[in-house]
């Protein structure tokens, strides 16, 4: 593997006396599309805010670039990682297009000006994501699927190094779900998304981590962690893996 551009080691995160998530050590290597699964309540989103330095672990370090995440601020954490909540207050009377500029100030400081250069990179991802019509739309007159695609927009339009992105396919429709993800497959994008939807994990990342009650049960490639027996096992449902054109795919039922 590549130079780690995220390190977890004996990460444990709790929540009052109950522990969340418990001895999580894994590494983030540039180019990775990593899938965070589990069933409810596994720990996805308390381990993807301490990735993110949202979040001060119980015990362990996670490291960016080599350096304690803890321990860097919150601007200097905003030049490399881009996160997006499972749930934002996205009911507010901003307009779109500012929502999008706030992805360009992130790190450089609260009195940011916008040049060219960063209208520009607004217009790209607006287009991109189908929001240009909505820019001038504040957030409290779009639909769920149309909030959510500016949180992403904003994520991208940041240009940092790493994605950590809690459930980003959440209502979106099924033409934006798989947009979302055949872009960072194909930018190689690094990335570590939280997902329910297995075989979209399968599909387009390039690894699947697995979690069960705070704890990794499997971390490695999709046909290897999403096995079908580990997945009714996991899930309590019957699973099938196969193959299709060339890619790792899962049924259930």
């Amino acid at each position: 593997m590549a130079e780690a551009l995220l390190a977890a080691d004996g990460l444990a995160i709790a929540h009052g006396r109950s522990r969340v998530v418990e001895g999580v050590t894994l590494a983030l290597a540039p180019g990775e599309r990593v899938a965070v699964i589990g069933p409810n309540g596994a720990g996805k989103t308390s381990l993807l805010r301490a990735l993110a330095g949202l979040a001060r672990p119980a015990t362990g370090t996670v490291r960016l670039h080599g350096r304690d995440v803890s321990r860097l601020r919150e601007r200097e954490r905003a030049r490399h990682i881009a996160f997006v909540a499972q749930d934002e207050h996205t009911d507010l009377p901003y307009r779109a297009r500012d929502v999008l500029l706030l992805g360009r100030a992130a790190g450089r400081g609260d009195w940011h000006r916008y040049d060219g250069d960063d209208h520009a990179i607004v217009a790209e991802v607006a287009a991109r994501w189908d929001l240009t019509a909505l820019l001038d739309r504040t957030l409290d007159a779009l639909s769920g699927g149309e909030r959510r695609r500016v949180l992403l927009a904003r994520a991208f339009a940041q240009r940092a190094d790493l994605l950590l992105l809690d459930e980003p396919t959440n209502h979106l429709d099924l033409r934006h779900q798989h947009a979302l993800l055949a872009y960072l497959r194909d930018t190689r994008a690094t990335a570590m998304l939280t997902l329910h939807d297995l075989d979209l994990a399968a599909a387009y990342c390039t690894r699947v981590v697995l979690l069960d009650r705070g704890r990794i049960l499997a971390d490695g490639p999709p046909h290897e962690a999403l096995a079908a027996e580990r997945v009714t096992r996991v899930y309590g449902v019957p699973a099938a893996s196969v193959r299709v054109g060339g890619r790792d795919r899962i049924l259930i039922g």
